[in-house]
């Protein structure tokens, strides 16, 4: 830990502020997701998917979901047994399996996907662009401090 840094009261309280309102936010979409049957993760892998319209490895998913390999796995298997996915492997790459989504699982999702990216991006329309910018970019920059910072710890 970095013992140079001097945390002020209003320091404490607006990181306590930004992340209840990270967690209300990770709430709502949980709340979301459950009305619909389905767990946040699952909600989150059907989100990739109906967007990448040609199909998508595993570890792009991952990568999109933050979503640890096994936790993806899983939640694929389940979207197969319902037939909401096929995978295919690319000129037998047993290693390299494409995900892609059914008429079915299109139909099945469609709705439940487009209303989260309108609601998301509605909501991001009432700000200015200026402030868009700067919501984007402090929340970027937070995101970078936060990363360093908890790694930090397995270096000490």
């Amino acid at each position: 830990m970095n013992n140079q840094t001097v945390l002020t009261k209003e320091d404490r309280k607006n990181a306590f502020l930004y992340c209840r309102f990270r967690d209300e936010q990770f709430a709502l979409y949980d709340e979301y997701a459950k009305r619909h049957g389905i767990l946040m993760n699952t909600f989150l892998v059907l989100n990739v998917l109906f967007y990448a319209e040609d199909g998508i490895t595993q570890m792009e998913i991952c990568k999109k979901t933050f979503q640890s390999k096994q936790t993806v796995s899983l939640i694929i298997k389940k979207l197969l047994a319902e037939r909401y996915v096929t995978v295919v492997e690319p000129s037998g790459n047993k290693r390299m399996k494409i995900i892609k989504m059914t008429e079915s699982g299109r139909s099945y999702s469609e709705k439940l996907v487009r209303h989260i990216t309108w609601a998301e991006d509605t909501a991001m329309s009432m700000f200015s662009p200026e402030d868009q910018k700067t919501l984007v970019d402090l929340s970027r920059k937070f995101t970078k401090n936060l990363t360093a910072l908890v790694n930090q710890e397995m270096e000490e």
